[in-house]
């Protein structure tokens, strides 16, 4: 799996660099290295091309990348031109990574870092039975979430 790992994550590098940002870069090479720790490996089988397109498809999926008042901005249609890959041929593939990694919209492990405090899904947990706002609660309690690695940081402290 390690061929595959590189001449995908090779694609998606080159991709990144030229229309996204590194943030981009980073999230799919690690997603690129989830698929192919997955047994049965998706990209076992397949055109590492289209891999590579539905990797950034799937997390553009996710981080609004269509999405005009977010930056970087690109449709999927770009995406899939970018990769010289049909658009359901690249969304077949975002639906089969999203099942093998159990991905859902505004999944905190696939955000960018730089939309993670605006993630309402980051900030969510369950206290007492209840649904509650880490970032509503007393410090003492986001301290706690912040040492269990339940929330990225502090709020007050970004302040």
């Amino acid at each position: 799996m390690q061929v595959t790992y590189e001449t995908i994550t090779v694609l998606t590098d080159a991709f990144c660099r030229e229309h996204l940002n590194d943030e981009y870069l980073e999230l799919a090479r690690d997603m690129a290295a989830a698929l192919c720790r997955k047994r049965p490996s998706p990209v076992a089988s397949g055109q590492p091309r289209t891999w590579a397109c539905g990797i950034i498809y799937s997390l553009g999926q996710t981080n609004y990348l269509s999405d005009r008042s977010f930056k970087p901005f690109m449709t999927m249609a770009d995406v899939c031109a970018g990769f010289r890959v049909g658009q359901s041929t690249a969304s077949a593939k975002a639906q089969a990574i999203s099942r093998a990694l159990k991905i859902s919209p505004l999944n905190p492990e696939w955000s960018l870092p730089s939309l993670i405090e605006r993630n309402p899904l980051v900030w969510m947990a369950e206290v007492n039975g209840f649904l509650v706002d880490l970032r509503e609660m007393p410090r003492e309690v986001q301290e706690i979430a912040f040492e269990k690695g339940m929330i990225p940081f502090i709020p007050a402290d970004r302040e």
